[in-house]
C-alpha cells in the first residue's frame, strides 16, 4: 500500500468523515471527537494541526485512489501545559498491520517540532498491545496510568495509559550525534 500524508482542509472534510463512518462501534469508542457528520468534522478542524494518510492506489472497482487509510493530529494543551502537545491517530482497520501508524506516527513527531512543543502525549486503551508497542518503538515512555478510565459503548471498562514523548530533547540528541535527516520534515 502506498499513501500520501496531506493536512486536513475543507476539501477533504467529506472524506474523513465517510472515514469515521465506517468505522467499528470498538473503534469509535475511543475516538474524542464528535465524528457524526462532515458538519460535526469542521467544528473541530484545527488548520496545521491535523493531517490525513490518502492511499494511493485504485480500490477493487477501479476508482481513483484517495480514500482516507489514517488521520493523526497534534493539539497543543493550554495554560501551563502549552508546550506539550496530544497525538490523536487512527487508522482504518483496512490499513492496520502495514505500518501506517508509526508513519503518522512519527508524522505527528515532527510536527510536534515545528509547532515547538517539547512534549507530547498520546492515550491508549491498556489492552491495546500492538499500540503500545509501536509507541513504545518510537522513543514513548509510560507516564500514567487510569485504571478503569474508559468506559466502552456497551459499559465496559478499560484502564488507560499516557504515554509520552520528550520530543525537543530527542531532537537535540539526534542533532548532536548526526541524525538531522530523521527529524526533518518529509
Amino acid at each position: 500500500m502506498t499513501t500520501t500524508v496531506v493536512e486536513l482542509d475543507a476539501d477533504r472534510v467529506d472524506a474523513l468523515a465517510r472515514f469515521f463512518a465506517d468505522l467499528g462501534e470498538g473503534d469509535l469508542t475511543f475516538v474524542k471527537e464528535d465524528v457524526s457528520g462532515p458538519e460535526a468534522v469542521r467544528g473541530w478542524m484545527r488548520p496545521g494541526r491535523q493531517w490525513l494518510a490518502l492511499d494511493d492506489e485504485d480500490d477493487e472497482d477501479g476508482e481513483d485512489g484517495g480514500e482516507v487509510a489514517g488521520f493523526v493530529a497534534v493539539l497543543p494543551l493550554h495554560g501551563w501545559s502549552d508546550h506539550v502537545g496530544e497525538i490523536r491517530l487512527v487508522v482504518h482497520p483496512r490499513h492496520r498491520g502495514a505500518g501506517l501508524g508509526r508513519t503518522l506516527a512519527r508524522h505527528a513527531l515532527r510536527r510536534a517540532l515545528d509547532q515547538g512543543l517539547r512534549k507530547v502525549v498520546v492515550e491508549v486503551v491498556a489492552d491495546q498491545e500492538a499500540l503500545l508497542a509501536m509507541f513504545s518503538g518510537l522513543g514513548f515512555t509510560g507516564e500514567a496510568l487510569l485504571t478503569d478510565h474508559v468506559r466502552d459503548r456497551e459499559g465496559g471498562l478499560h484502564d488507560l495509559v499516557v504515554l509520552a514523548h520528550h520530543v525537543e530533547a530527542t531532537a537535540e540528541a539526534m542533532r548532536a550525534i548526526g541524525l538531522e535527516e530523521e527529524i526533518a520534515p518529509q
